[in-house]
């Protein structure tokens, strides 16, 4: 972590705000300066009340793409660390503030609908638009988003752009940057831009892509247009199967989706991630699990070809009213998050996870190095309750591997990051990367992944170093996210 970029006190932050945006908009709380200054890798120390990093100077509670723009060049002026942040459901550090005297600039309160347009299918909403309440509405005409991570009942239009967040029908739908039509932004010195609203171009290098994906180290998002979709859930047809070993189950999907069938869901469960999934029917094997969405048509011919694949391997087929009931209950919101609060201080355990994209060729290569190195390296292997992982979003040249593991706290809660996360997170990531994978799939690089950035993009990295330089000479942007801080 770092001292302030800022000449300015926390005070004469402060101060100047207030001539900036209403008074009654800037959180000076200690308590909410508190929990703004992590986001949820630091959970298990949140929840026992840690806070070892730099606390923000206050939180802005911005209402208008003006107040973010005032702000920002105010910041610019003054070399004052900015932390953007919508929806706080960020899992890699990304919210965290890494350097004293930050202003934490939320842009909750932005929560307008600003349209939906069935005939052109698109829907247009501010940053602080939560994606349940735009599927809501959607679903209520007919239409639906197509866009549903697990954190859906919380995460908010900012952060998922900002983050290039993926849903469980991505193979159907896409990612949301395929969702994503146009955008207005702000950069650091309150420039406002906005890339218009059209189907395709061919007018230069795709500029939406500086901004998908920036998490808040190049600017800050104010609104979004996504695709909108048909919704027809009655024709929805569920599969699920058992199979013998992970490289058997990737085989299958694989096969379906490289023929050109589009599944919303295509997984393949280790037996270790399956158990705590499937308990009451996995069986000790491999779970296959897809979705058929869309028009009847479509349906019955994905469902088939599904089937044609899976007929080629020894199999045994599960009650597709089971992986349905399943789905359901796949999304976690508020509750859940107390729960899983509960659970850390009852039995000192919890879980993390560690997302990578690999080719189809190098999958089960991948997560065979990872399980062997870590029950070999990882020195405190003893204390793991669960080691697995599934593929859970998939592509004509390859897939991702969602690496869960588990694990017992046996120390202090202060320690619990750096002897259990990290050097599993470290390993995972390195092995990724050994084999041409991402170290990332979807959750962003954050903090936490940042002294990966330069493996990461190899020489293509000058490219983003630029974008950085250009568009945030003064470092004001998220000090520490995606940018090592040594950067």
């Amino acid at each position: 972590m770092t001292k302030s970029l800022s000449k300015l006190t926390r005070e004469d932050i402060v101060a100047q705000l207030s001539g900036l945006v209403p008074a009654d908009r800037i959180v000076t709380d200690e308590r909410e300066l508190e929990l703004a200054s992590v986001d949820r890798f630091k959970k298990y120390q949140s929840v026992h009340g840690i806070f070892d990093g730099p606390i923000p100077a206050a939180i802005v509670n911005a209402r208008s793409t003006e107040d973010i723009s005032k702000v920002l060049a105010f910041a610019d002026a003054h070399r004052v660390n900015v932390v953007a942040r919508t929806g706080r459901t960020g899992t890699e550090g990304g919210l965290e503030t890494a350097v004293d005297d930050t202003i934490v600039l939320d842009g909750s309160g932005m929560d307008e609908i600003i349209s939906v347009d069935p005939e052109n299918m698109t829907a247009t909403v501010q940053c602080g638009v939560p994606l349940q309440v735009l599927e809501d509405r959607l679903r209520a005409q007919g239409l639906t988003t197509g866009h549903s991570p697990q954190s859906k009942p919380l995460a908010q239009y900012g952060g998922l752009v900002s983050t290039r967040s993926i849903g469980q029908f991505s193979t159907l739908y896409g990612a949301i940057e395929d969702m994503v039509v146009g955008l207005e932004a702000v950069f650091p010195d309150g420039t406002v831009t906005r890339v218009k609203n059209v189907p395709r171009r061919s007018g230069g290098p795709d500029i939406r892509h500086i901004v998908i994906g920036n998490e808040g180290a190049l600017c800050y998002i104010t609104e979004v247009t996504v695709k909108v979709f048909t919704y027809q859930p009655e024709n929805n047809e569920f599969h699920g199967f058992l199979v013998d070993d992970l490289d058997t189950g990737i085989k299958i999907i694989r096969e379906v989706v490289v023929n050109g069938f589009k599944p919303s869901v295509v997984r393949v469960y280790s037996p270790e991630d399956a158990r705590q999934h499937f308990a009451h029917f996995y069986d000790g094997k491999v779970v296959v699990v897809f979705v058929a969405e869309g028009p009847r048509g479509i349906v019955r011919a994905t469902s088939e070809e599904i089937g044609r694949v899976v007929d080629q391997y020894a199999h045994t087929k599960v009650d597709p009213a089971l992986i349905e009931a399943w789905f359901d209950n796949l999304n976690w919101g508020v509750d859940k998050i107390e729960a899983e609060k509960r659970h850390m201080l009852e039995h000192q355990e919890l879980g993390y996870t560690t997302e990578v994209s690999v080719d189809w060729s190098r999958t089960t290569e991948l997560y065979e190095n990872v399980m062997r190195r870590i029950r070999a390296e990882f020195p405190a292997a003893d204390d793991l309750t669960m080691l697995g992982a599934h593929s859970s979003h998939s592509y004509q040249t390859g897939t991702n591997l969602y690496f869960v593991y588990d694990y017992k706290i046996n120390c202090a809660p202060r320690e619990e990051i750096e002897k259990y996360h990290v050097p599993l997170n470290a390993i995972i990531v390195e092995e990724a990367l050994k084999v041409g994978g991402s170290m990332c799939h979807h959750h962003g690089i954050g903090k936490y992944r940042a002294p990966w950035t330069t493996r990461e993009h190899g020489s293509a990295y000058y490219m983003l170093a630029a974008l950085k330089q250009a568009f945030d000479p003064n470092g004001i942007m998220n000090k520490g996210t995606i940018f090592p801080l040594d950067s």
